[in-house]
C-alpha cells in the first residue's frame, strides 16, 4: 500500500525588489513540496494576496514602499487563517522585533537554499491554527530571542535556557536544544529579559525556570542547583544575597 503523499504547501512572496522575488522563486521551486502561489510587492499587497490565496507561509521583506514588511507582519494576527512568517531581509538590526509579531524565522539576505529549505521545514510544523493560537494568546513565556547564526536567525525560546555565560566578546546561550553563540552581551539580555534571566555572577545569567536551589560549599562557595539534575552554578559573593532574596519571593515557602 503506498503512503498519501505530503501535500505541497504554498508559498507567497513579498518583496518590493522583482529580481529578489525572481530569486526566492528559483529556490521555493528548487525544493520539493513547496511552490509559490503568489507575489507582492508591498505590505498592502501582501495582505490582498493572503485574504485571497490563503498562503501556508509567507516570505516577507522588510522595507517596502507604503506599508512596510513589520506593520504588515503585525496585521496578520487578525486574519482567520494567517500563514506562518519568514522574513528575508537585507537588514539584521529587525531581528529583536521578529518574534514581537511571531515570525518563525529571520534570514539575512542573499538567501542560501539550504538555509531556506531549513526554515520551510520548521514552518510546515507549525500550522495555520497554532500560528493564530500564537498570536491572541502570546505571553512571556512564548518570547523568542533572535540570534543570528551561520544557517540565518535562530529563534530561541527563552524559557528553554538554561544560563547565559560570557566569554570575550561572545556570549553562549546554553538551552534545551544545545548551545548558540551570540554577539548579544549579558547587559543587554539582563535589561530586556528580567522575568526570564537572573545575574548570578559578573560573566553568567540563569534562567528563571530552571533555578532550583542556592547552596554553599564548605569552602564558602555559593552555587545554583539547576532543576533536572542539570548541574550547578558558581554564584558570585556580589550577587548571593540578590539570588538568596530572588529564591525567597519566588519559590513556595
Amino acid at each position: 500500500m503506498q503512503s498519501t503523499p505530503s501535500p505541497t504547501r504554498r508559498i507567497l512572496i513579498a518583496d518590493d525588489e522583482p529580481l529578489a522575488r525572481e530569486r526566492l522563486r528559483r529556490l521555493v521551486d528548487s525544493l520539493p513540496g513547496y511552490r509559490v502561489c503568489g507575489e507582492a510587492a508591498d505590505g498592502d499587497a501582501a495582505l490582498r494576496q493572503i485574504a485571497e490565496l490563503e498562503p501556508d507561509i509567507l516570505l516577507l521583506d522588510i522595507r517596502m514602499p507604503g506599508m512596510d514588511g513589520m506593520e504588515a507582519a503585525a496585521r496578520l494576527g487578525q486574519l482567520t487563517n494567517p500563514p506562518a512568517l519568514i522574513f528575508c531581509t537585507a537588514y539584521d538590526h529587525y531581528a529583536m522585533q521578529a518574534f514581537d509579531v511571531q515570525a518563525t524565522a529571520y534570514l539575512l539576505k542573499p538567501v542560501r537554499k539550504e538555509a531556506l529549505a531549513d526554515v520551510l521545514e520548521r514552518a510546515g510544523r507549525v500550522n495555520r491554527v497554532q500560528l493564530q493560537t500564537l498570536t491572541e494568546l502570546s505571553t512571556e513565556d512564548d518570547e523568542q530571542l533572535a540570534v543570528r547564526t551561520y544557517r540565518g536567525t535562530e529563534l530561541i525560546d527563552l524559557a528553554d535556557i538554561l544560563y547565559c555565560e560570557a566569554d570575550h566578546k561572545y556570549v553562549t546561550l546554553h538551552h534545551a536544544n544545545g548551545e548558540t553563540v551570540s554577539d548579544y552581551t549579558l547587559k543587554e539580555l539582563e535589561s530586556t529579559y528580567p522575568r526570564h534571566l537572573l545575574r548570578i555572577h559578573r560573566h553568567t545569567l540563569v534562567g528563571v525556570r530552571f533555578v532550583q536551589a542556592l547552596k554553599r560549599t564548605p569552602d564558602g562557595q555559593s552555587l545554583v542547583v539547576l532543576r533536572g539534575s542539570r548541574g550547578e552554578l558558581p554564584v558570585s559573593r556580589r550577587h548571593a544575597s540578590s539570588v538568596r532574596q530572588w529564591l525567597q519571593e519566588h519559590q513556595p515557602g
